[in-house]
């Protein structure tokens, strides 16, 4: 008896994985970090970081931004992450950078908390909606009035078209997410239905990713369903 067609083996709407550059770029050897990745302290003994956590999938982006000065060079972008990261992690006391990734404003993406970045990391950028969601932090300040670079966005929209591409998600359309704690716009288990692609003031009481670019991401949305083959 013939069979019939195959079933799909991957998504039907994905876009291909854009550049990445890794932790690696931008974390000096000795720093914090590296311990996370080699499962070590820096005395070689066992790391007492916990270890990455991860979902089953990435169904949301929340776009930040960093709230630091704009006109940086790009080849300063490593060593501002670093800055964020000891904010983070020194100032705040948190384990590890919170973003999953950091577009800087000539569209370089970087590697952001550590895990993987092919990886459904758990991060700690949205309270409230860090679980099944990535974060992604445009480096600036994009209030009213700034000037948000057609290559950050860009950069956004590949990483968002490829991201939600891995669960078949439409960049254009909503989700439902579930509040983990009473800190965000929801109480604590309330559904929220988001946009797939939302500001973090979507979520949480900010004024973050600056009006400027909250601005931006209904044209995001429709790149990033450019780049998945999705029709208008």
């Amino acid at each position: 008896m013939p069979r019939g067609p195959a079933a799909p083996s991957g998504p039907r709407y994905g876009a291909p994985e854009p550049p990445v550059m890794p932790r690696s770029s931008w974390l000096r050897p000795g720093d914090k970090g590296h311990a996370r990745e080699a499962g070590q302290d820096r005395r070689g003994g066992p790391s007492k970081q916990p270890p990455p956590k991860y979902d089953d999938k990435v169904v949301a982006v929340f776009v930040h931004h960093t709230d630091s000065p704009n006109g940086y060079d790009c080849a300063d972008a490593p060593a501002i992450i670093r800055r964020i990261t000891a904010d983070q992690t020194a100032g705040r006391h948190w384990d590890d950078i919170g973003y999953n990734f950091l577009v800087d404003r000539c569209g370089t993406i970087y590697e952001g908390r550590a895990g993987g970045s092919d990886r459904p990391v758990t991060g700690a950028h949205t309270q409230g909606f860090n679980h099944r969601t990535m974060g992604v932090a445009a480096i600036g300040t994009f209030t009213q009035g700034a000037e948000v670079p057609e290559a950050m966005t860009e950069a956004i929209a590949r990483l968002a078209a490829w991201k939600l591409g891995l669960s078949d998600v439409d960049p254009r359309g909503d989700v439902r997410l579930v509040s983990s704690n009473d800190k965000s716009r929801f109480d604590k288990g309330e559904a929220a239905v988001l946009p797939a692609i939302a500001g973090h003031d979507d979520g949480y009481r900010t004024d973050c990713p600056g009006a400027a670019l909250k601005a931006h991401l209904p044209l995001i949305r429709e790149r990033a369903a450019q780049l998945q083959g999705r029709s208008a």
